[in-house]
């Protein structure tokens, strides 16, 4: 990744999805882990993804693997904060997205942490690359800020 991962505000995000922490989130140091955050990205894009029908998890020819990742944490969560994620995309390629996600704590303007990752869509069995569809293009361009 080149550059820094600068704190977002709730604006600077096109769509959001609710996630509840959990009793099993928090560490022995009193907050959230800081592997669950990875899991927020993951289930902020997907379900996006699943709901607007773009992708079929169990089924589908076509699935995105997660090639790159990062995350910049600025104030922590913890039980039983509830969180926003709110999702962009920065880049479409041919057959990768790079998506950035803020994630909010208690309706609060700033970002607790923010993070990234690039999904390349291959062929389910081959595991090769495959162009984006014009569906997913349009969906993937509403997402861009």
């Amino acid at each position: 990744m080149t550059g820094t991962i600068e704190r977002t505000k709730r604006s600077d995000y096109r769509r959001f999805q609710a996630i509840s922490t959990r009793w099993m989130d928090n560490d022995v140091y009193g907050h959230v882990n800081n592997v669950v955050y990875y899991s927020w990205f993951d289930t902020a894009v997907n379900r996006l993804l699943v709901v607007a029908g773009q992708i079929d998890i169990h089924k589908g020819a076509v699935i995105g693997l997660v090639a790159e990742t990062g995350c910049r944490y600025f104030a922590p969560t913890a039980f039983p904060d509830q969180i926003e994620a709110g999702v962009r995309v920065a880049h479409v390629g041919s057959s990768s997205v790079r998506y950035e996600i803020g994630l909010f704590r208690n309706a609060e303007d700033d970002a607790a942490a923010v993070g990234y990752f690039v999904h390349v869509y291959v062929d389910r069995e081959t595991k090769k690359p495959v162009p984006l569809t014009d569906s997913m293009r349009g969906f993937l361009e509403s997402l861009k800020v």
